[in-house]
């Protein structure tokens, strides 16, 4: 999987949870910055990352995402150890 179809998976995600295209997920882009993106979402989001590419958190993984960036590093971690 490359990182185009990661990231549009990411933002279909993100789409899917806060119903609403408002906004632009770069690296740096944390949950302040996004509409609706708070605790319950952000647990919503993670479920419907996983759910999509077929992958499941770490715990330390989740605990140490602080934004956008590493969420895909996570996500491509996940990836290449399956």
């Amino acid at each position: 999987m490359d990182n185009l179809e990661i990231n549009t998976k990411v933002k279909e995600a993100f789409e899917s949870v806060l119903e609403h295209s408002n906004f632009e997920l770069t690296n740096e882009t944390t949950a302040k910055d996004v509409d609706g993106w708070e605790s319950v979402t952000h647990m919503l989001i993670i479920s419907e990352i996983e759910e999509k590419l077929n992958i499941k958190f770490k715990l330390m993984d989740l605990m140490n995402m602080n934004n956008i960036g590493d969420l895909r590093r996570a996500i491509e971690q996940e990836i290449n150890t399956k």
